[in-house]
């Protein structure tokens, strides 16, 4: 799986919207939707800032698995 696919899966396995994500990193909803479709590559910030809201370890978001 790839990053964004990871993050998306994490992100609705907590019933989270990509509205709430990109509220709570100061991102639009469509960054998000483009992070998790792949077409962008975010930095390390945004990707610390995700885990924070997701509440699960930088790692986690590297190594999903379903």
């Amino acid at each position: 799986m790839t990053l964004g696919e990871n993050i998306r899966n994490i992100r609705k396995s907590k019933n989270m919207s990509q509205k709430y994500i990109a509220q709570k990193i100061g991102k639009s909803d469509k960054y998000i939707s483009k992070l998790e479709h792949g077409h962008l590559a975010p930095s390390l910030y945004t990707l610390i800032d995700i885990a924070n809201v997701l509440e699960v370890p930088l790692t986690e978001i590297f190594t999903y698995t379903e």
